[in-house]
């Protein structure tokens, strides 16, 4: 059984890349949908003000620890995190697993061609891969019932949606049904690797906890979404130090 604990009144699990694909190919079975969220530090701030997003979060089948500053303080409350798992470290082994498995893939986010482009470079890298159907990020909500029914019609048991926080969590909570998707993971900016529109930072920089460093560096622009962060510390030591009774919506 998952064991699993809370950061900042959202719910994180402790579990590894390699068990959340073996839990997310067995979703792929059932028939009821199953939102997956890769918690952020972000989004745990976001969560703070805005109860229905909290709600998304504590109430998806899994929510995996995405940064290292969720770990940092999932550790600091007892939560034995032994490893991120990130939205772009999660899909090459569930792209693996559903093209072994052969259970098609439906990409839903990005700009222009990018996600064509990501799953093309997804089924490079295997070729047994299943993508069901691709389509750009840019539509309204008076849209989203017609970009559910797309996605239904291509077959798709697995969407990974890179819409971006908090829209791909709350649209994936309102629309997975409609989709026909056995699962719908929020996968923030991955399809942006995987087309190469942005290049992830070295390994030595990710084992540092360091990621977001190298981002701020290479895109200067994302500073104000930085400012998340020291938000976050205060925040979680606050918690740590001076805990409250939390009621988990």
């Amino acid at each position: 059984m998952t064991q699993s604990g809370t950061v900042l009144g959202c719910r994180v699990d402790a579990i590894t890349a390699d068990e959340a694909v073996q839990q997310i190919v067995a979703f792929t079975r059932e028939r009821n949908p199953h939102l997956i969220v890769t918690l952020g530090t972000e989004m745990a701030v976001y969560a703070q003000k805005d109860p229905l997003f909290r709600a998304t979060v504590n109430g998806a089948a899994l929510s995996l620890c995405d940064t290292v500053g969720i770990q940092w303080a999932a550790r600091m409350r007892g939560i034995p995190i032994t490893e991120r798992v990130a939205g772009i470290e999660l899909i090459q082994p569930l792209g693996r697993a559903c093209a072994e498995e052969r259970v098609p893939v439906y990409l839903l986010g990005g700009h222009g061609d990018t996600a064509r482009r990501a799953a093309a470079a997804l089924q490079a890298r295997h070729a047994r891969l299943i993508i069901a159907g691709t389509r750009d990020g840019y539509f309204d909500d008076a849209q989203s019932d017609a970009v559910a029914e797309e996605i239904a019609e291509s077959g798709a048991r697995v969407l990974l949606a890179g819409l971006g926080s908090p829209r791909q969590e709350l649209w994936l909570a309102r629309h997975l049904t409609a989709t026909g998707c056995a699962v719908g993971i929020g996968v923030g900016g991955s399809f942006d690797v995987l087309a190469g529109n942005v290049a992830r930072a070295p390994a030595a920089w990710r084992r540092a906890g360091l990621e977001w460093l190298y981002r701020l560096c290479s895109e200067p622009r994302r500073w104000r979404r930085q400012l998340a962060l020291p938000q976050f510390v205060l925040l979680a030591l606050r918690e740590r130090w001076f805990p409250v009774r939390r009621f988990v919506a």
